[in-house]
């Protein structure tokens, strides 16, 4: 996964590079009417601003805006400033490190499909001109907006067409990346065009990568709306949580097989922390990875032979086909049960996972699916969105 314009999501990796978009929602139309006539305000103070990203912080300057993104990539020791001033505002002097943008933007190049829904949301859908590889967007909005020709092709890392780009003249590029080597995006930079790196995926709760709607919100001059959405979703999270404190907890083991080892998400990894919340004991809970973990199959088979739920196998579609993959997986109490489920329940026009797209900005669908899973009493009415129980 280590990609200059690639990221993903999942509760199992997926190999390889890969951009994918998330659809419109169940709440999207309601989130959106409720938003759209909200006008934009001064974002408050930083410690008002931000509740659960780590990533990110807000600073009112006068009439401009200081956001800066002081953990950019994992193991970072210095962030990025950025400085928003509306348009017809004097632009007052900064540091050499501050980049100034002009806002509201009118036009922008994103580089992951996790950017997608968070310009859906936000009503600025048509503002999208460029991405890197417009197969995997699976966004019925943009989808007949790229069908239309209106968003250029423009190539993956180092294969990415700049000069296409630069023709372009985005006013800003969002982007983000694995390390300090900022490979093309420096390039982009240098063709003066503003880059906000985004560094979501980084986020270890939920909330916390939902809430980076916000920046975008601020390129837009839409705070007011980017918060309002976000209020909605972390509600409709927290009051999930909420429903599952008193439940029993189940077992439940998560990942697959690549190669020699088993790949899971690591206890302090956003995967577990949602099956956490969902009200599950997940077996590697204490465990204190971020990321995630590879380990033998014997020693994921001694822990969870008897686990009661398996969340997350990557791209399998059915039991038979796990089998086929790797026979040992029948051996597990979960597969024997039938209670596995995979999260690609729904696909985009072009095959991309609408759950590592919209994913993360909607982590209270998520919720509801793992909540529905195991404690199907609890949301009677509701019907799993993301996940689907393989056969």
């Amino acid at each position: 996964m280590k990609a200059t314009f690639s990221k993903q999501i999942s509760f199992c990796p997926m190999p390889g590079r890969i951009f994918v978009r998330w659809l419109e929602v169940m709440g999207v139309v309601i989130l959106m009417n409720a938003c759209t006539d909200q006008k934009s305000t001064q974002p408050p103070t930083s410690s008002e601003a931000i509740t659960y990203a780590k990533g990110f912080t807000v600073q009112p300057v006068g009439e401009a805006t200081l956001v800066t993104v002081a953990y950019p990539f994992q193991g970072a020791t210095n962030g990025f400033q950025y400085l928003l001033v509306k348009r017809g505002n004097p632009i007052p002097a900064v540091d050499a490190q501050t980049m100034v943008i002009e806002v509201p933007i009118q036009t922008i190049v994103c580089t992951s499909t996790t950017h997608i829904p968070l310009l859906d949301y936000l009503g600025e859908t048509h503002a999208l001109v460029g991405f890197p590889t417009t197969d995997y967007i699976s966004s019925e909005k943009m989808r007949k907006r790229i069908d239309g020709g209106l968003v250029a092709e423009l190539g993956i890392d180092k294969g990415m067409n700049l000069e296409k780009l630069f023709s372009l003249a985005p006013h800003v590029v969002m982007g983000y990346t694995m390390s300090s080597d900022l490979g093309q995006l420096k390039k982009i930079q240098e063709l003066g065009i503003p880059v906000v790196i985004n560094a979501e995926y980084l986020e270890t709760h939920p909330l916390g990568r939902a809430e980076w709607i916000k920046l975008m919100g601020l390129l837009f001059d839409k705070w007011q709306m980017a918060d309002s959405v976000f209020r909605q979703i972390e509600k409709e999270y927290l009051d999930t949580q909420a429903r599952v404190v008193q439940s029993e907890k189940p077992t439940v083991l998560s990942g697959i097989v690549y190669g020699d080892g088993w790949f899971l998400p690591g206890g302090q990894n956003y995967a577990a922390r949602l099956l956490k919340d969902a009200g599950y004991r997940y077996l590697w809970e204490n465990d204190s990875t971020q990321g995630f973990q590879e380990l033998s199959f014997e020693s994921v088979y001694t822990k969870a032979a008897l686990a009661d739920y398996w969340i997350g196998v990557a791209s399998y579609t059915s039991l038979a086909e796990m089998e086929t993959a790797e026979k040992r997986y029948a051996l597990f109490q979960a597969f024997q049960q039938k209670n596995v489920y995979s999260y690609n329940a729904r696909k985009g026009a072009k095959g991309g996972s609408e759950f590592l797209e919209l994913g993360y900005l909607r982590p209270d669908l998520i919720l509801k699916d793992l909540v529905k899973i195991s404690h199907p009493d609890l949301l009677p009415d509701y019907e799993l969105f993301f996940h689907r129980q393989l056969e």
